[in-house]
């Protein structure tokens, strides 16, 4: 066949598979799907916010340091590498299940169980008062976050097909309402109705009553909720057969992972993710750290959750005065006009923590002026609105430079190269911070409180370690100056990608002849 014969029957072919996602959007017959991906998302959407809560605990508890903050962080890294099993997902089916429902079941049944057996012994890894078993604890979240990250594999894939064609735009709505409020409920509801204080302060309880709910009792209800959920859908919820719909590319295990090293072998593409991968190295010590050390200075982990939900109400509202930026035809031109502001806000975070214990300390005892709020809240709230804002132009352009054949893989591939490279500097960060942390014991200058050993015979002579150079100013010091050499060295580079068209990024590939039950079917986006 000649080649414009066929280019044309390609493109008749593409334009009647998308001729019904043309049609208005109706969720008449739809609602029920609607709301069960947003509970889907909101399950899934909790252990990132349990893993995000757990470090802020264990800070104000002053039960670790920071290169225990490090190694916990590790917990969230299957999010950064679900690339590596999504092709498995992808092609591997029961038909007779449902190709997205035979994985959904059992993954979120394990979820359920797990999370009862860590709600069964929460209290002896993380007891109120001695050393919390921390190497339990990362390990069962690292393998929480990995089956949670495979739902999430399922959960979208699911959304395209659930939906009907015309509704399939809402799958994104689904995904960014439930994700954030099921954070929302693991990060922000779990610190404050486990906490004592904020049940003393705001209930009138009497102390030593403990918190609203604990610890144990909210897992228990997280775990049964999951199961009871997930047995409505494995009875009632039936899947239909996405290998009938037309415009369908089906490719085995073999060829979805072919596919990814095509992509990866695209020269833009291997230089789009150094990019990605270093684009928060000049934020990531102000955002990780800082909280951290609000807390060390005396600010209450319940006051910043209490802010922390005033963010989570912005994000929400966000994106309705920020689209015309985010959906035009050069989204990163804002990505890049917001980036050295958002480095140089990061020096009042710099401030802020440095003057906290001379604002917030009268006579040795912690007494929080209201003022004090008002400015905790103006610096982390204006943070919050810059990065969220910058990850709307960043998904933006991931959209444009998606091959429309292969939009999922695309997406999920450029979203791994961000948020590995957010998670390894993560780790790095807390490591650095620990290592270029120096302290002295105050009774003796010679001992350096550097082991164990040291400070406990620090303590036994009636004296404190106390640090005489913070490793936190080192690092964020060291972050600013390679943000902005990242800003100079990549702003050109970023200009020309997103004034490329998209054959620049596309991929050439095949239809197989054959197609069978162990081949996925991705739906063009």
């Amino acid at each position: 066949m000649p080649k414009s014969i066929k280019s044309r029957v390609d493109r008749d072919e593409f334009e009647g598979t998308h001729k019904s996602t043309l049609e208005k959007p109706n969720l008449n017959g739809d609602r029920l799907n609607f709301y069960l991906l947003i509970i889907l998302y909101i399950i899934q959407g909790i252990p990132v916010g349990l893993s995000g809560a757990l470090p802020i605990i264990l800070q104000s508890r002053k039960m670790v340091t920071y290169e225990d903050q490090a190694a916990f962080s590790i917990s969230l890294w299957p999010y950064s590498l679900k690339l590596l099993w999504a092709p498995i997902v992808d092609a591997l089916y029961v038909k007779t299940i449902g190709r997205r429902k035979c994985w959904l079941v059992p993954l979120q049944f394990l979820l359920g169980i797990l999370i009862l057996y860590m709600a069964n012994n929460i209290e002896d890894w993380l007891p109120e008062s001695g050393k919390p078993n921390l190497k339990i604890l990362i390990i069962m979240f690292f393998v929480v976050n990995i089956i949670s990250a495979t739902q999430d594999i399922v959960v979208d894939g699911w959304a395209l097909t659930m939906l009907k064609k015309k509704n399939v735009g809402y799958a994104s709505t689904c995904n960014s309402v439930g994700v954030p409020f099921g954070m929302f409920l693991g990060s922000v509801c779990f610190t404050l109705l486990v906490s004592e204080q904020f049940n003393v302060t705001h209930f009138r309880a009497a102390p030593g009553a403990g918190g609203l709910i604990s610890m144990k009792s909210y897992l228990y209800i997280y775990g049964i909720v999951i199961l009871v959920i997930t047995s409505i859908v494995g009875i009632f919820k039936k899947e239909k057969d996405s290998s009938l719909e037309d415009g369908c590319i089906n490719i085995n295990v073999f060829q979805n992972y072919k596919l990814l090293w095509d992509i990866l072998k695209i020269p833009r593409i291997r230089v789009l993710a150094i990019v990605l991968m270093t684009t928060r190295i000049g934020f990531t010590a102000t955002d990780v750290v800082s909280n951290l050390k609000l807390i060390d200075a005396g600010v209450s982990k319940e006051n910043i959750m209490i802010v922390t939900s005033a963010l989570y109400i912005i994000k929400l509202i966000m994106p309705i005065f920020v689209s015309k930026f985010v959906t035009g035809p050069k989204p990163m031109s804002y990505f890049l006009k917001v980036t050295p502001f958002r480095l140089l806000w990061c020096t009042t975070y710099v401030i802020l923590v440095y003057f906290t214990p001379s604002l917030i300390r009268k006579d040795g005892l912690v007494a929080v002026p209201t003022y004090y709020y008002f400015i905790m809240a103006s610096v982390l709230i204006t943070n919050d609105m810059l990065n969220f804002f910058m990850l709307l132009t960043l998904f933006a352009f991931f959209c444009r430079l998606s091959d429309p054949r292969f939009g999922g893989t695309y997406m999920t591939l450029f979203n791994t190269f961000f948020y590995l490279g957010f998670l390894l500097s993560n780790t790095m960060v807390l490591k650095l911070v620990d290592f270029s942390t120096f302290r002295k014991c105050s009774t003796n200058d010679q001992n350096s409180c550097s082991t164990p050993n040291l400070k406990n015979l620090c303590s036994a002579n009636g004296g404190s370690c106390v640090i005489y150079m913070d490793g936190y100013y080192i690092v964020v010091f060291i972050s600013l100056i390679i943000g902005f050499i990242w800003y100079f060295v990549f702003r050109n580079i970023i200009k020309k990608y997103q004034s490329l068209s998209i054959s620049h990024w596309m991929i050439n590939i095949k239809r197989p002849v054959v197609q069978t039950a162990t081949e996925s079917c991705l739906m063009p986006a």
